[in-house]
């Protein structure tokens, strides 16, 4: 071949990749960090990393392992003083029984135990069934694993509520998972009683497997509990759970999560697991097992301090012209309704970040469902988010 007829990168990218688009959420991000860089002050709500630093004796835990030596590669599953830590966890916690020594993974991460999961058990042919407004990755993982992303899409002017309706106007032949997360990233909605058991009653008839995102589980208000669609009658044996330690314990940086579930599905995942990540960190992993025995108020104490912000964001964002934003029930996000701006959720963040120097992630980014929304998270400082307020006010107007 000469020179002149080279292959451009392009030719080398998989197609299935080379159609793919960034995460939106880590873009915002990104695009906030370059004009950080050029010396203006912007306030990123786009994101979701608590402002609280990991608790002293969770990252001790991790000096202590690293000095001991614990620096080597281990049991490519996780270490089994976490898997049992993490199997101890959601029976006590969840009411959710499995082998630690069978039904638990241990990855670099939350997203990396969705990831792996995804790859390990959809394939070209299979539909996966994704209630929206959708975290931002559920899509991607679906396309690049050879599947189908198929929507459900959920009602803004209903809560965004889970009805069997949607799911059934949604289903076709070829699904085999539908993936769900409660509290939801990004509406802060907590899934009802009433919605899990219409969720349940459909998996089973459908013959479905469900991917069960819990990594909010902890981060809730007004009342409002968590229940695992796992703990329903005959949903252990068809459900897989998704969680980490980067919200509850402020560990984001740390890349810790896991997932757990019935041993057939589990030991296909955990071949992925081993050829890809080959094991999580093993100190980090050490600094695990302390954060789900140790002491667990500091939990609260995040959840208060979100709580307030919370409230706080919800009303300001509601005295802006065009926005409404009722206070959401469990995370830390703040899905604002901004349909009467006439603007799309796009426009919306571009004019704000251009004149505020406020970002934020755009509805549409969770997919068609989220569109006339914008998600901004509340887990920054009190100051930060008062000064967000004042900067969209002053170029949308109060009411």
């Amino acid at each position: 071949m000469s020179a002149s007829a080279r292959r451009s990168p392009a030719d080398f990218t998989a197609a299935r990749v080379r159609n793919l688009a960034p995460s939106p959420t880590l873009a915002v991000s990104d695009k906030a960090r370059q004009l950080k860089a050029q010396g203006i002050d912007v306030i990123d709500l786009g994101g979701g990393d608590p402002d609280f630093i990991t608790p002293e004796h969770i990252r001790q835990a991790a000096i202590d392992a690293m000095n001991a030596g614990d620096t080597h590669y281990v049991a490519s599953p996780g270490i089994p003083a976490l898997r049992k830590a993490i199997a101890r966890k959601l029976l006590e916690d969840n009411g959710i029984d499995v082998d630690p020594m069978g039904g638990v993974v241990v990855t670099p991460g939350g997203k990396q135990s969705l990831f792996e999961a995804t790859l390990a058990l959809v394939q070209e042919g299979t539909d996966v069934l994704i209630p929206e407004p959708a975290w931002v990755s559920y899509v991607p993982m679906v396309d690049l694993a050879g599947g189908r992303a198929v929507p459900v899409s959920l009602d803004p002017n209903d809560r965004f509520r889970i009805t069997t309706e949607a799911l059934e106007s949604a289903w076709t032949p070829a699904s085999r998972v539908i993936i769900i997360c409660s509290p939801n990233n990004p509406t802060g909605r907590v899934l009802g009683l009433d919605e899990l058991q219409a969720l349940a009653n459909f998996a089973i008839e459908r013959d479905l497997l469900v991917f069960s995102d819990e990594m909010y589980e902890k981060i809730l208000y007004d009342g409002n509990t968590h229940t695992s669609i796992a703990t329903l009658p005959g949903m252990a044996e068809r459900t897989l759970i998704f969680n980490g330690m980067s919200k509850a314990y402020a560990m984001t940086g740390w890349r810790l999560g896991y997932v757990a579930g019935p041993k057939p599905y589990i030991s296909q995942i955990e071949k992925v697991h081993s050829h890809s990540a080959t094991c999580a960190t093993s100190f980090v992993q050490a600094a695990g097992v302390v954060a789900l025995t140790g002491p667990q108020a500091f939990i609260g104490e995040m959840v208060a301090a979100w709580d307030r912000r919370r409230l706080a964001i919800s009303s300001g964002l509601s005295s802006i012209k065009g926005i409404s934003c009722p206070p959401a029930e469990g995370a830390f996000y703040a899905f604002a309704d901004i349909r009467e701006t006439g603007m799309t959720s796009t426009e919306l963040a571009d004019l704000v970040l251009r004149e505020a120097h406020v970002a934020f992630t755009p509805g549409i980014a969770f997919g068609d469902s989220g569109e006339g929304h914008i998600r901004l998270s509340f887990a920054t400082s009190d100051d930060l988010l008062a000064g967000a307020v004042e900067r969209m006010g002053a170029v949308l107007g109060f009411r």
